[in-house]
């Protein structure tokens, strides 16, 4: 009865260990915001309740239902940045432009990534203007409230006290100082209106993968100015995403410091009645953005300020992927979740200029690789609340990224993240090293006293409860525990999540390399077994595994360490515990190299240490012996 216990703890810690990541992972529910209705007037751009917003998402009109009248043409990505004005970015890290017509952030190329291992592979591109495949952009401005809307909510004394002005939208073609932006040399953007008002904007850019964008208004007016400012990034069509449990990709945001994840298929639901996703912090600060497994693009508005914060989903006269392909020569690439406008969008709190007067806002915009350094670093010297969850450490993050800073450290040390999973392996079972030994002190007990328990069998085979209550006797005088093999397993299953989740989400692992054939430890093994590692030239059909020769090493370490612990008495319990170590072998032959290098090392680590415990006890080698 025990035994059957002991098998099946260990199939079920096995089988959680492996396809538990849906359970531990799970994201996380968005709560529902109460939200206030309200009529949003879309003839024009510049003018919106105060409590409303319409975002600029399109040169096309969007009806009050939500839906695009006319038709978008798509045009290569070159061709619309090579014929519109620009003012160009370069840094060590990124490469683009800023368009003039709305002072559009809209061309952006990730210099230190490129799309495959290869050194010479295509670089990332990030972001795309409007009109493109896949067009991804973030633009900033002013927002102030019609007179007709102030006249519906105060007196008409209170509403003739603000000047009411043309603004800065999307059509405006901004003046620039330079030609280029980069990190020694900032750029200053103006635009002066009709009435003599100066909108200036000073964009600046560090040497990673932040943008400061210093807004300036000079009013010249006779009355005093009320203004909103704003910002939003803008993503035409959700991308595929990963498609797993573990990992969140698409609009995230942290407000009164909590972290809001919501799915793209959140946003397009909860949309359906014109109801956008939206969060109202009663504190200062906060961040609000958009995130894929590697990238992210995050506005920071002003923290001296409080903001609100909307999650927009509009239907869209674009096709979507399937049918992008047969418009123009370019294959679509990315492409492939919920079709429509997804708008990200932030709105501040108002600001007041009085007759010849001035004010200034800061904001800030990411757009990059998550490098979780850069992104602590921005935590702290810019006050950006839980900026590093930008990165989907998940649940354990308390435990996922510990385990990451010394596998970093480690990486650090000795040049290589491989070497540094070894490392960190080592030091974890060090650590763990005295609850380890006890109980494999414990097993070694059991199979010493194997032969008694055998004796209790035979003697008491027809009385189950005497048996039961012999056995248990021997466990307590021997100090023995039939459940012990399980322990070390149960150990391994929060630091087998964590660092799973580290070789899923950390930008550090993509296209780590380790040694000979594993140039990418967040990928599977690249060899198979079926073609004899690459020396037969032929493709196995798709209903054949692929085994890598990593997988194989992890299987046979697998079965070394089995064979020390207490086998069954039952011939059925024995062969399960067989196959066992061939099932994970196929199972973990898909999963990351990194990992299976670590389940491999850990299980090495684990038989050395077993072995020396039972050579001490006086236990017989079981491996050797058959």
């Amino acid at each position: 009865m025990l035994e059957n216990k002991n098998l099946l703890i260990a199939i079920v810690l096995s089988i959680a260990i492996l396809l538990g990541f849906q359970l531990i992972y799970g994201v996380p529910t968005v709560e529902k915001p109460n939200l206030e209705k309200g009529q949003i007037d879309s003839s024009d751009q510049n003018n919106v309740s105060e409590n409303n917003l319409e975002p600029q998402v399109t040169d096309k009109i969007i009806s009050k239902k939500n839906e695009l009248v006319e038709e978008e043409v798509f045009v290569n990505r070159e061709k619309i940045i090579s014929q519109t004005s620009r003012v160009d970015i370069e840094s060590e890290k990124l490469q683009g432009s800023i368009q003039l017509k709305g002072a559009l952030f809209d061309d952006l190329t990730l210099l230190n990534y490129g799309e495959n291992i290869d050194k010479n592979s295509k670089r990332i591109t990030f972001l795309s203007p409007r009109n493109s495949i896949n067009p991804y952009y973030a633009s900033f401005g002013w927002i102030q409230q019609s007179k007709d809307d102030c006249l519906r909510n105060n007196s008409q004394s209170e509403c003739e006290e603000y000047d009411y002005i043309e603004l800065p939208n999307k059509k405006t073609i901004w003046k620039s100082n330079s030609k280029k932006l980069s990190p020694s040399n900032p750029v200053i953007l103006e635009w002066k209106n009709n009435k003599g008002t100066i909108f200036q904007r000073l964009i600046e850019v560090d040497e990673q993968y932040m943008f400061k964008i210093s807004d300036r208004v000079f009013h010249n007016g006779t009355k005093k100015l009320k203004l909103y400012p704003y910002g939003q990034i803008i993503r035409d069509g959700a991308p595929e995403t990963q498609g797993f449990f573990i990992l969140h990709e698409g609009p995230i945001g942290v407000f009164d410091g909590i972290l809001e994840q919501p799915d793209y298929e959140d946003v397009v639901e909860e949309n359906q009645e014109n109801r956008p996703i939206e969060f109202n912090p009663s504190d200062k600060g906060g961040w609000i953005g958009i995130t894929d497994k590697y990238w992210l693009t995050a506005m920071i508005p002003d923290k001296t300020k409080i903001s609100e914060f909307k999650y927009i989903h509009k239907k869209s006269s674009r096709p979507c992927l399937s049918e992008k392909s047969n418009l123009i020569n370019i294959t679509p690439t990315t492409q492939k979740g919920p079709c429509g406008i997804f708008v990200i969008q932030h709105l501040t709190e108002p600001i007041f200029i009085n007759p010849g007067g001035s004010i200034k806002v800061e904001n800030h915009f990411f757009a990059g690789a998550k490098v979780v350094r850069y992104l602590d670093g921005y935590g702290k010297t810019l006050s950006i609340p839980m900026f590093d969850r930008a990165v989907d450490f998940g649940y354990l993050f308390f435990l996922t990224k510990p385990i990451f800073l010394a596998l970093r450290l480690s990486s650090e040390t000795f040049g290589n993240y491989g070497i540094a999973i070894l490392i960190v392996t080592l030091f974890i079972k060090l650590i763990f090293f005295p609850i380890a030994n006890r109980s494999y002190k414990a097993m070694g007990k059991m199979r010493l006293i194997a032969p008694e328990i055998k004796k209790i069998r035979e003697r008491y085979k027809d009385n189950r409860q005497k048996q039961q209550q012999e056995m248990m006797a021997l466990y307590k005088k021997e100090g023995a525990n039939p459940i012990s093999g399980c322990l070390p397993l149960l150990i391994q299953i929060p630091v087998f999540f964590a660092l799973y989740k580290v070789l899923f989400v950390t930008i550090e692992m993509r296209h780590a390399p380790f040694f000979g054939w594993i140039q990418d430890l967040s990928a599977p093994d690249p060899l198979n077994l079926f073609t004899l590692f690459g020396l037969i030239p032929w493709t196995p059909p798709s209903f054949i595994p692929i085994l890598g020769i990593w997988p194989l090493l992890m299987g046979i370490s697998m079965w070394l360490q089995m064979r020390l612990n207490p086998q069954p008495m039952d011939p059925i319990q024995a062969r399960i515990f067989m196959i066992m170590p061939i099932f994970f072998t196929f199972l973990l032959a898909a999963f990351p190299a990194g990992l299976v290098i670590y389940w491999t090392w850990n299980n090495v680590l684990s038989i050395a240490q077993q072995w020396v415990i039972m050579k001490k006890a006086g236990v017989k080698n079981p491996v050797s012996k058959d």
